[in-house]
């Protein structure tokens, strides 16, 4: 159940669809507040509390993947859950959307009542951590050692044993830190998409596996008899190895 007091940003250019999606929202019990871009979502984000944003993502202007990128690389409202509106709903867009940190995306024309929903959810799972994920102490160093790789947090690079530098894109960074901070532990796919900011469709579950196997490529993980990020049949996926934190000038020696 969502609060009565939850707040929630609509973020469209569509004068009416704003409107026509604040009075239904309101109406189930619901705070609204909206804005018409990205300059007038930024001043609302400073105003108010937000507890979700809804967010289109053809506007003119920044659109809506590039606030959304903008919003997760920092500040306060970094963790601030966000459904993506668009026109476009392949695949393919709506992986775009998951890897600019988006946690859910609804293609238009949708029922408001859908819209709801994925809300409801979205809020639901983000107050409703699995109680098994406490975090490694290990999560908030510069720098973690693990199965002979580094990952530097500050840059965010992947460094393998002879000091090549392994590029990862957003999503994938975002996985290994989950499974950095939960070393040795099962994490099924509704755990992996809370803590990677994905939590709805089935999309983003099939999407996680499909970033674990990515992941496991850049880690040279063999993906028949992986070592590092193992299946755990019927439960989910755990990282294998012990992590280690450790500074920059450590983990370079």
């Amino acid at each position: 159940m969502t609060n009565s007091q939850d707040h929630i940003l609509i973020v469209d250019d569509d004068r009416e669809i704003r409107g026509l999606l604040a009075d239904y929202l309101e109406k189930q019990g619901l705070r609204c507040s909206t804005a018409a871009d990205g300059r007038e979502m930024k001043a609302a984000l400073e105003r108010h509390r937000v507890d979700l944003i809804v967010l289109d993502i053809m506007m003119p202007g920044e659109d809506g993947l590039t606030l959304c990128r903008n919003l997760r690389g920092g500040g306060s409202h970094a963790n601030t859950p966000v459904l993506m509106l668009t026109a476009r709903g392949e695949d393919m867009d709506r992986i775009v959307g998951l890897e600019m940190g988006a946690d859910d995306y609804l293609a238009k024309p949708f029922v408001p009542r859908e819209l709801l929903a994925r809300i409801r959810a979205i809020l639901r799972r983000a107050r409703a951590l699995p109680p098994n994920l406490d975090t490694h102490p290990a999560e908030h160093a510069s720098e973690l050692r693990f199965a002979g790789w580094r990952l530097n947090t500050v840059g965010r690079h992947l460094i393998a044993s002879d000091g090549t530098v392994v590029p990862l894109s957003g999503a994938e960074y975002r996985l290994l830190a989950v499974f950095l901070a939960h070393p040795q532990r099962v994490l099924n796919r509704d755990q992996l998409m809370e803590l990677t900011q994905g939590r709805e469709a089935d999309v983003f579950d099939r999407s996680i596996d499909l970033m674990v196997s990515r992941l496991r490529q850049r880690l040279g993980d063999n993906a028949r008899e992986p070592g590092i990020i193992k299946t755990v049949r019927n439960e989910g996926y755990v990282l294998a190895s012990t992590v280690l934190a450790a500074s920059p000038a450590e983990g370079s020696t």
